[in-house]
């Protein structure tokens, strides 16, 4: 399945990304207060991707009472280019006291464990070798 997301310029360094339902995001430096810079777009869709797998697994044993998300990472300059160190991902998932709660709680390690392994393409992509073509038309 082939995604797009087509970006156009609205200004010097600010741009509109949309997909192909029509949904749009700003994007630029991430200096600005209503847009998306790269690293951040990059660190959503690595937390994203993971929250559902996590979230599609463990809420089939219970909803969530609290779902949060961090991603991280450290944007360094060696010889070898601009590229992201020391990425992470850390879920911060509670579920009600009780049986359902207790049987989503024994899931969630593996849920986490099976997302960064298999599941999410973002993160996998990351991790793999992944070529990248650029073309000017």
């Amino acid at each position: 399945m082939a995604t797009t997301i087509t970006l156009t310029r609205d200004g010097r360094g600010k741009y509109t990304a949309t997909n192909s339902r029509g949904r749009t995001i700003k994007v630029g430096s991430g200096d600005d207060s209503d847009d998306f810079g790269p690293i951040e777009l990059l660190l959503a869709a690595l937390a994203g991707c993971s929250a559902l797998d996590v979230d599609f697994i463990t809420s089939r044993r219970s909803e969530a009472s609290e779902f949060t998300v961090t991603a991280r990472g450290t944007k360094v300059r060696g010889e070898d280019g601009n590229r992201m160190t020391n990425v992470s991902v850390t879920f911060n998932v509670q579920f009600p006291e009780g049986p359902d709660g207790d049987a989503a709680r024994e899931v969630l390690p593996q849920s986490v464990q099976m997302s960064h392994d298999r599941l999410c393409t973002v993160g996998r992509t990351i991790q793999l070798p992944t070529p990248v073509e650029m073309h000017a038309e």
